[in-house]
């Protein structure tokens, strides 16, 4: 079991200042454990959970505790160096043996999430260096080893998310209000945001920027923590119900929709929170730019299209709960998809840390993953 939460009040006015990274590590990869600030304790409590295994790090992504895409690429990366670490006294061969079983177990715990392959297939590349079979090799330099690349893969992601922002505030104006979904900030990365990350550097850029935040059910990942980031940088916002945006839409009320993405396709298509294709369509209905903000290690072109990306069932208490409060009847059914498919048809740009991607994603995705690492 991970270890026992350290807890403290969250407070509103702990920020450094509109634009700013947070002051909150979402994940910190420390020598001997992974640190993680628990997700669903927010907006009301800052609670962080040390986790001493890749197991501990594997439980916490399965119950919610860490969530979005970038952030459980940075985990991962980090429950690797832990597996390599605690298998290195046995020997080289038993540090192989324990990454492998490691990768399985945390390429399982949430399948649309593509950050986590990713970041495993990035600590592949170093204990791959190293042969099983070299009888001289150190198996403490090899957990060095990946314990310093988990380190490069916290920090890229966050020079990622500035990048993503000073590319994605060129496309939006003074006054602009924009609509997001779900949580694609600060806590969905290793630092700053991606979504959020495009209104950061939108609100240091321009006058007027203001924020409608849906609330995202049935996590409330909208209410209670793009609220929170939100209020934390001081930048103005109003948070609506899911069923509201097609009213704001329509009313000429959101000059943009921006949300982040947990894969995309070769041809463009983004699976991203359940919800997503819906803003799309509102978007495409009401001519309202629609963009996308994710880095490239989001991008997979083993799917050529999103009709086979995987899309996650949770529990269906989700659905007729809420923080172990019934809000349905007894023996209720439901269904709980995580995630929906938009299809790059809806989508007005692709905010990459390289720059704006345009259409054909198609294209433009194989000229962008030449420059960056996608999985292909």
């Amino acid at each position: 079991m991970a270890g026992e939460p350290t807890k403290r009040a969250a407070s509103a006015a702990s920020g450094h200042g509109p634009g700013s990274r947070l002051r909150i590590r979402t994940v910190e990869i420390q020598p001997d454990a992974v640190v993680l600030i628990d997700q669903r304790a927010l907006p009301h409590e800052e609670t962080y959970v040390r986790c001493a295994t890749w197991q501990d790090v594997a439980q916490r992504i399965g119950d919610m505790t860490v969530r979005g895409a970038p952030a459980l690429g940075v985990a991962t990366a980090g429950a690797l160096a832990l597996a390599a670490r605690q298998a290195a006294a046995a020997g080289l061969r038993d540090v192989h043996d324990a990454l492998e079983q490691a990768a399985v177990g945390l390429a399982a715990t949430r399948p649309t999430a593509v950050n986590i392959s990713w970041a495993i297939a990035e600590m592949r590349k170093v204990w791959q260096q190293t042969s099983a079979s070299e009888a001289a090799a150190e198996p403490q330099a090899l957990a060095a080893a990946l314990f310093t690349r988990a380190q490069q893969i916290h920090d890229d992601d966050v020079e990622r998310c500035l990048r993503i922002g000073a590319h994605g505030a060129g496309l939006l104006k003074p006054g602009d209000t924009i609509l997001t979904h779900c949580n694609a900030g600060a806590l969905a990365t290793a630092g700053y945001g991606t979504a959020l990350g495009v209104v950061r550097a939108a609100f240091a850029l321009h006058e007027g920027i203001a924020v409608l935040v849906d609330e995202t059910r049935p996590w409330l990942q909208g209410a209670r923590l793009t609220a929170w980031e939100l209020q934390v940088e001081g930048i103005p916002y109003r948070l609506i119900t899911d069923s509201m945006a097609g009213h704001f839409i329509a009313r000429a009320a959101v000059q943009a929709i921006i949300v982040g993405a947990d894969r995309i396709a070769a041809n463009g298509d983004v699976a991203n929170k359940i919800g997503t294709y819906t803003l799309s369509v509102l978007a495409r209905e009401h001519d309202v730019p629609f963009y996308v903000a994710a880095p490239l290690s989001t991008v997979d072109r083993s799917h050529m299209t999103g009709a086979t990306i995987p899309i996650e069932e949770r529990s269906p208490d989700e659905v007729t709960s809420f923080a172990g409060v019934p809000t349905a009847p007894v023996g209720a059914r439901a269904c709980n998809p995580v995630f929906d498919l938009t299809p790059a048809a809806n989508i007005t740009a692709i905010v990459a840390e390289i720059g704006v991607l345009r259409p054909p994603y198609a294209d433009a995705l194989r000229a962008a993953c030449e420059e960056g690492t996608c999985i292909s």
